[in-house]
């Protein structure tokens, strides 16, 4: 029997491959992976808070708000204030933002059908439904600290 490869360490290759072809595809566009997918995301939802952005995308505060603030120095996006909470800000894309997303979206599509293409729909919901589970230990082992 040969010996299996580490499970985190194939999900950390597919992560990689899935970045440096997003990662290629939107370069000619001045982005970066993660700007891509942050602009995808705005696009998709109606004036999220940043909080939001952060939750759907799995990434800390301080990354995503790096990352808004260097879509925002474009002039890609834009904080907006919350008319139900005036304290609370809200980020909306700008009339540029808009157009390069919807220049852009088709590629999102692209990337979500390819990351899936070799997948029956069973095989899709149960590698999703196993990725979460991987996620919560992980977030699990995390919060208790390295202690064993």
């Amino acid at each position: 029997m040969s010996k299996q490869e580490s499970l985190g360490r194939l999900i950390g290759l597919a992560r990689r491959r899935l970045k440096q072809a997003v990662g290629r595809r939107v370069a000619p566009h001045g982005l970066s992976s993660q700007q891509f997918w942050v602009l995808v995301f705005l696009a998709e939802e109606d004036q999220p808070p940043l909080c939001n952005v952060c939750d759907a995308l799995r990434m800390d505060a301080p990354t995503a708000s790096r990352i808004v603030s260097a879509l925002a120095r474009r002039g890609l996006v834009r904080s907006v204030e919350d008319p139900a909470d005036r304290r609370r800000a809200r980020l909306a894309l700008t009339p540029e933002g808009r157009a390069l997303a919807r220049e852009l979206q088709p590629l999102a599509t692209e990337f979500r059908l390819a990351v899936e293409r070799d997948l029956s729909r069973r095989e899709s919901l149960e590698l999703r439904r196993l990725l979460n589970k991987v996620i919560a230990g992980l977030d699990r082992y995390d919060s208790e600290g390295a202690s064993s």
